[in-house]
């Protein structure tokens, strides 16, 4: 690979001012200073970079500091990101990681690196929101994470989920219209379950088990479709799989905003299997209802 002609103070030109623009878009130069000419103000931004890199504080921008550069220059949204050898690195991978992380999408640590973690948060995430899950963060999945930027901007990764418990969820069960349904006798029991809870909690719930409902669902209701992991769903159906942890409120925001957005406003919710630890089947399915209709109420508050 041949290397790039090292940039010092004696140089002027294109090579300078791309220099100079990048530093401009990590914070280290004014955009007033990108004059094409390599003079006191860029040195010293260059000085900085350099330090924070971990490269020598010399007044120059040879090929490691380039490739530094060039790493810590790019946003969300620059390129597209996949699992590669050698691995994708750079601003952009981290924001990406921090996102998926305050999402509920634990990618091994924001180190930067797109790498096998990585991959696999992504490929939850995009299930989770009904795109096609190739743990390829191209447009698609970059609009579906700008959406829920309130979701996940300043905020740290894995950040523990607000549980309201039944009591305190009165107003969230009576303003959120949700029919919740299996196609299995397990799936159907625990939908049924969450649909007693709810009307336990408040005579006045809209979160009812399609057994439950009186009449059809009309467009306005939120399906939420229980099932188990060999049951197949469409590809463009958000699927959240269950899990017992502070994640699970998180993703369930994510989902629901991603179904309410679409037509009908679907969502599938994949249990781990029918059993929950050593319990039987009847405590199994209570525990999911339980943990699930807790999870579903703290993401729509």
């Amino acid at each position: 690979m041949a290397t790039m002609d090292t940039i010092t103070r004696k140089d002027s030109g294109a090579a300078v001012e791309d220099v100079q623009q990048r530093l401009v878009t990590i914070g280290l130069l004014d955009q007033a200073d990108v004059t094409g000419a390599f003079d006191d103000a860029t040195a010293c931004a260059v000085v900085a970079f350099r330090k924070q890199s971990g490269l020598p504080a010399v007044e120059e921008v040879d090929d490691k500091m380039w490739a530094a550069l060039v790493d810590a220059s790019y946003s969300l949204g620059d390129r597209t990101l996949y699992l590669r050898m050698p691995y994708f690195h750079g601003h952009d991978v981290m924001e990406l990681q921090q996102a998926l992380g305050a999402l509920g999408f634990a990618c091994g640590g924001a180190d930067g690196i797109f790498g096998a973690y990585t991959e696999d948060a992504l490929r939850s995430f995009q299930m989770n929101m009904g795109l096609p899950s190739d743990g390829i963060a191209g447009a698609y999945t970059y609009a579906a994470i700008r959406n829920l930027h309130h979701s996940w901007e300043g905020k740290e990764a894995m950040r523990e989920g607000a549980h309201l418990g039944f009591a305190r969820a009165a107003t969230v069960l009576e303003e959120n219209a949700l029919c919740l349904f299996g196609t299995d006798a397990f799936t159907r029991g625990v939908a049924s379950r969450m649909s007693n809870l709810a009307l336990a909690t408040t005579p006045a719930s809209k979160i009812l088990s399609a057994d439950s409902l009186l009449i059809a669902p009309d467009e306005s209701m939120l399906m939420v479709h229980i099932v188990l992991p060999e049951e197949t769903t469409s590809e463009n159906v958000p699927r959240v799989a269950y899990a017992d942890d502070n994640t699970l409120p998180l993703r369930l925001e994510s989902a629901v905003a991603a179904a309410r957005a679409a037509r009908p406003s679907r969502l599938a919710i994949e249990l781990p299997g029918k059993m929950w630890e050593d319990a039987g089947e009847g405590r199994s399915a209570q525990h999911f209802a339980i943990t699930l209709l807790d999870a579903l109420c703290s993401a729509l508050s």
